[in-house]
């Protein structure tokens, strides 16, 4: 077969071609396009009939959206904004692996297997997928608010607990095994791995810190949009792959600390959008590979462990996660939404599970319920993430959380004949201070906590979360408002804000921005009254003063 020579080439075209074709499919169903991407990955996978991609192959390269993605995540989360949800995110995260561990060892005891294969089984249930999550959080435009900080708190300390399990693994089995180890040599395991890891926080935060802002700013000075698009992307594959080779550091953290020091600079919003196109691209690949690992007899050969392995998953760890949100003081909305983003497992499951097996620990069908379990719990991760943000968004008498998170219930507002400013960043916060001394009736929406800010400073009223959801549609009064200033770079998100907008309000005066000729039409097709082309505006500028030069030079 061709295939066999290029196995990487085909690996990446069949996988993106069919990931781009369910997804399309899933979409037009109106269902999430990862559902799509996971069975694109079961059509290439080794257990259905017809082409077979390279399953290494896949996960590697799926390895690599995930550091991506994780740097991506650091560039927008501070060491201040990690400690700030520390108190919580610590014990939160060990209080629900303890407990995932424990549930996982009881369906392993209904099974009939060993209380180490129960451990093992139940340790790689109680680890969420990096990628689902942050995703998850993306989508809804919640990363970047409070309770999007403590989800991905509590994901880095699951990660640093998965770090010491995957170093202590061998150690247990060599311990539980006949001839035993004595427990100093555990103990002295333990300490390597800590040791490890603290070197390299600390070298991240003290040279880190220095060097990788000093690098990005020396190569921004070169001119050159290919070759800081490049340090971009060394920095953040050669510090995750540093990470795992000289600290036994996941790839996930390593790259979660390279964005999170870069992200003190000020070039960390352009370095993010250098990173977007790649790492979705990669990112898909991950789903790929999930789906390639499935054998789908596993449904039919063991049901109700299958079912009990999903319910432990999706209803057990969420149970536990919102018990421990709310036992801390936050709200039911906080609760809620870090329970969906925990209800699902990943890549490190399959790790652990892997490792187990090779090490004697586990059964081998073990394998086959974590990945019927990862596949049916990402599938349905969207769905019981919308579920329980509605459950969320319900009036609640917990204390209050920081009073820049978004709520998923809004109020309506009382302003009429006001102005709205979709996105407060560079240009919408510009938008903004223009716009203050005029009519005093504003409304901002915005997700990051920095624009909620601004806008605040600025006297506007201020809704946090996604323009385009329904409900925050209906409570800034389109139907009532003057002007709609759509400000947000994202021209897919901006399409969707603008055609709601014009539906809502046919007289509603609609600016929006672009960065293409193609989305100028687009938003002209969905109905904006101007549309503003950032490169346009600056030739007619530049020509301006150009001819008003020459017209001063003429002799009258």
């Amino acid at each position: 077969m061709p295939e066999q020579h290029t196995p990487l080439i085909a690996t990446i075209a069949a996988g993106l071609m069919l990931a781009f074709i369910f997804g399309l499919i899933a979409q037009r169903l109106r269902i999430q396009p990862l559902v799509g991407y996971l069975l694109a990955g079961v059509m290439v996978g080794p257990y259905t009939p017809g082409f077979t991609a390279d399953p290494a192959l896949a996960t590697e390269l799926a390895e690599i959206g995930v550091i991506l993605l994780m740097f991506g995540v650091g560039l927008h989360f501070s060491l201040k904004d990690l400690l700030s949800v520390a108190r919580i995110a610590i014990p939160g995260a060990i209080g629900q692996i303890s407990v995932a561990t424990l549930m996982g060892a009881g369906l392993s005891w209904a099974l009939g297997w060993t209380p180490l294969a129960g451990f093992v089984f139940g340790l790689a249930l109680s680890v969420a997928s990096t990628v689902v999550l942050i995703r998850a959080l993306q989508d809804r435009h919640i990363l970047e608010t409070h309770r999007g900080r403590i989800a991905v708190g509590w994901l880095v300390v699951e990660d640093l607990a998965m770090v010491l399990a995957l170093v202590l693994l061998p150690a247990l089995a060599l311990a539980t095994a006949d001839n035993g180890v004595p427990a100093t040599r555990i103990l002295f395991s333990l300490l390597i791995v800590l040791a490890k890891v603290s070197i390299f926080v600390a070298i991240m935060l003290i040279v880190g810190r220095r060097l990788i802002p000093w690098l990005m700013h020396h190569t921004a000075h070169t001119g050159s949009r290919e070759l800081f698009r490049l340090a971009v992307y060394a920095v953040a594959l050669g510090v995750a792959y540093g990470a795992h080779y000289f600290f036994d550091v996941s790839f996930a953290l390593g790259a979660f600390f390279a964005g999170m020091v870069l992200g003190e600079s000020d070039l960390s919003q352009r370095a993010a959008e250098e990173a977007i196109p790649l790492r979705d691209a990669f990112a898909v690949l991950f789903f790929v590979s999930v789906g390639m690992l499935l054998n789908p007899s596993v449904f039919v050969d063991a049901p109700l462990a299958v079912i009990a392995t999903i319910a432990i998953i999706v209803v057990g760890k969420s149970v536990v996660a919102y018990l421990i949100v709310r036992a801390f003081g936050h709200s039911r909305s906080t609760a809620f939404t870090v329970s969906a983003s925990l209800a699902q497992i990943g890549e490190f499951s399959f790790i652990l599970i892997g490792i187990g097996i090779s090490l004697n620990m586990v059964p081998k069908e073990s394998r086959d319920l974590i990945l019927a379990g990862a596949i049916v719990s990402i599938m349905v991760n969207p769905f019981v993430f919308t579920l329980l943000e509605r459950l969320g968004g319900h009036k609640d008498t917990a204390p209050a959380d920081k009073p820049d998170e978004p709520a998923t219930d809004f109020a309506p507002t009382t302003l009429t004949g006001h102005d709205i400013v979709i996105g407060y960043g560079r240009v919408g916060s510009m938008v903004g201070a223009g716009l203050k001394g005029d009519s005093g009736n504003l409304i901002v929406v915005e997700a990051s906590d920095a624009g909620v800010e601004r806008a605040r400073k600025d006297g506007a009223e201020v809704y946090s979360g996604n323009a385009a959801e329904p409900a925050l549609i209906a409570a800034i009064n389109l139907t009532g408002a003057r002007r709609l200033y759509v400000t947000i770079p994202e021209a897919f998100e901006a399409g969707q804000i603008i055609q709601q907008a014009r539906a809502a309000n046919p007289k509603l005066d609609i600016l929006a921005r672009a960065h293409s000729s193609a989305t100028v039409e687009h938003f002209e097709k969905l109905g904006a009254n101007l549309i503003v082309l950032g490169e346009t505006e600056i030739a007619h500028r530049m020509l301006e003063r150009g001819r008003g030069d020459m017209a001063a030079s003429v002799p009258v």
